[in-house]
């Protein structure tokens, strides 16, 4: 691994504890005697449900209202979201599965984000241009271009699904009206929606419309890191790590693996195209994971640390992944 990538994972790092120390030191309130994280006063929860209902929307309508679908590289996109999604919708079913009487509803879904959702713009970006070069990163772009489109939306739904079932206790029909409504009506999926909605007129948005939502969506990097920081503070390590490790196991190993089985055996990809998605799958954990969970009020604690412990690990992993790729399939800079 680079200087240069090295010096991106400690720049996270330090902006995540910048945020952590403004929460320790109760800079933006909260924490006063009696008071629980998580309740309205709590400063983290404002700046999540800020970037969940302003900044992560903004930052989704831009991105799917310009999307350019001629040029995306299909086959790769195929080869990276199809066992992404299966597999994450299997670690769904699985903590589902192992969900214990009286725990939260939305648990299994947010463990399979924190398991699925990877950091692809603060650590992805310059791994893709320090080591791919310029190819490699048109590659990762088109990836994130529709990362948390998908994974956002399966993960929106399945939660959904679990609350609306919940709540109509076996009630079919109430229970997929219910989940259909509170999927589309949603601060992640409408506005992706409405951004391919615009995008299908063939319309340019309208300069002043374009700055004020990449003006919004800049945002999100900055506040998610430091919200990342500031639930440390407030919410604490989980109290086991072991499920905490599980995560972990999940993000930085099963992911990429499966992806790097499936692409390369199954669909028979290559050299860089290859080594750019299974890379994708091998990203810490990113923050929209810490967002879902703070939104749904679940598992906050977990999250965070896996969110700062996988990108801690990633030093060490990356460079394993990398080593592997190489001598399986190596690729060549143009």
């Amino acid at each position: 691994m680079t200087w240069a990538i090295a010096a991106k994972l400690l720049a996270i790092l330090v902006a995540v504890a910048i945020g952590w120390a403004v929460g320790r030191m109760r800079w933006l309130g909260g924490g006063e005697a009696g008071s629980q994280p998580g309740e309205a006063g709590d400063p983290a929860r404002v700046l999540a449900n800020a970037a969940f209902y302003i900044f992560v929307p903004a930052l989704l309508f831009r991105t799917t209202a310009r999307l350019d679908t001629e040029t995306l590289p299909w086959a790769f996109l195929f080869a990276f979201f199809v066992p992404v999604l299966v597999l994450i919708a299997l670690l769904y079913v699985l903590y589902r599965w192992r969900r214990q009487p009286g725990e939260n509803v939305v648990g299994p879904s947010v463990r399979a984000i924190t398991a699925g959702f990877g950091n692809t713009l603060q650590v992805g970006l310059p791994v893709a241009a320090g080591v791919f070069g310029e190819q490699g990163l048109a590659i990762h772009i088109a990836v994130v271009s529709l990362h948390a489109l998908c994974i956002l939306t399966l993960l929106t739904t399945l939660v959904e699904l679990d609350l609306a079932r919940q709540q109509q206790q076996g009630n079919l029909g109430a229970t997929l009206l219910q989940t259909v409504r509170n999927t589309v009506i949603h601060p992640v999926v409408l506005p992706v929606l409405a951004g391919l909605a615009w995008n299908a007129t063939g319309l340019p948005l309208p300069a002043v419309a374009d700055e004020a939502l990449q003006t919004l969506g800049t945002a999100v990097v900055p506040l998610c890191l430091t919200l990342i920081g500031m639930s440390l503070a407030y919410y604490g390590w989980p109290r086991t790590w072991r499920g905490l490790a599980g995560l972990l196991a999940a993000k930085l190993l099963l992911m990429p693996a499966v992806v790097l089985v499936i692409a390369h055996w199954g669909l028979g990809l290559n050299g860089m195209p290859l080594a750019v998605i299974v890379m994708i799958a091998a990203l810490p954990t990113g923050s929209n994971a810490l967002i879902f969970a703070q939104r749904y009020r679940a598992l906050e604690a977990e999250v965070t640390a896996a969110t700062v412990v996988s990108t801690i690990l990633y030093v060490a992993t990356a460079p394993l992944w990398l080593a592997l790729l190489a001598w399986l399939s190596p690729w060549q800079l143009r």
